[in-house]
């Protein structure tokens, strides 16, 4: 399992893979990057040339209204869907022309996430759950759930190791399912919605754990959010409309020349 780069490390050389990653944009430039995206479901369009830049160590927050475009520009960076045209990298390697197989372990080795529902595994218990990016990485079990236990006192979760998801609350399962994603010290975690289902005492609460173990691991966050008080928890904001990306602020990684806007 690859540790988690700080943002210093992060601005190393690019990591070239063949021929044609080695002439993509510096990993200095953004480590993940989307340039000109568009992608349609059957005759809908969901993107139209969606462009984004993400800094090593950054905490970005995309928003914007329900159908925008937002969590398909998300999946596409984590590699989940494939643009119909434009460009993914990631740390200097493009991401949208590697075969399913290596973007899967990509996604296992380097990527972490967290969704809306935690999506847990009902049949395992938290700490299997939370153990489950290790073990699928062929860590051994009994090391595995070492790891897996360290997250519990620290999300408040002490005692609860042994439950399964329908016996724990929204909160608790939220907080599994962060620690889940963070776990295996991925380079970028990728949160989609990660408190649209919880009361906003309990969201705040999970998005203070999601920010602060993001920091101290200096892992980068991709976080989509419609909601103004868990984007302000991010270090930039940027909004989808109609399939593009604006800017809240002057973003020098995407405005650059040959990045677009």
């Amino acid at each position: 399992m690859t540790a988690a780069r700080g943002p210093g490390e992060a601005n190393g050389p690019a990591e070239a893979n063949g021929p044609a990653e080695a002439n993509g944009p510096a990993e200095a430039n953004g480590l993940v990057q989307a340039r000109g995206l568009v992608r349609s479901f059957g005759q809908t369009p969901a993107l139209r040339g969606a462009s984004v830049s993400v800094a090593a160590g950054e905490i970005l927050a995309i928003m914007g209204p329900s159908g925008s475009g937002k969590s398909t520009l998300l999946h596409c960076l984590a590699g989940i869907l494939t643009p119909d045209e434009g460009e993914v990298w990631f740390a200097g390697r493009r991401v949208d022309t590697m075969g399913e197989a290596e973007r899967s372990a990509l996604r296992r080795e380097r990527f972490g996430f967290v969704f809306q529902f935690g999506q847990l595994v009902p049949e395992l218990t938290a700490e299997e759950n939370v153990a489950l990016p290790l073990l699928l990485d062929g860590m051994r079990r009994a090391a595995a759930l070492t790891e897996a236990r360290a997250w519990f006192g620290r999300l408040g979760l002490d005692g609860r190791e042994r439950h399964r998801s329908g016996e724990l609350s929204g909160g608790e399962a939220q907080r599994v399912a962060l620690a889940r994603g963070l776990v295996a010290h991925p380079e970028v975690l990728f949160a989609d919605e990660p408190t649209g289902s919880l009361d906003s005492m309990t969201g705040e609460h999970v998005m203070n754990l999601l920010t602060a173990a993001a920091r101290d691991h200096g892992t980068t966050v991709i976080l989509v959010t419609h909601e103004p008080r868990v984007a302000a928890y991010a270090d930039r904001e940027v909004v989808v409309r109609d399939g593009k990306v604006g800017s809240l602020a002057p973003d020098p990684l995407v405005t650059s020349p040959g990045l677009g806007s």
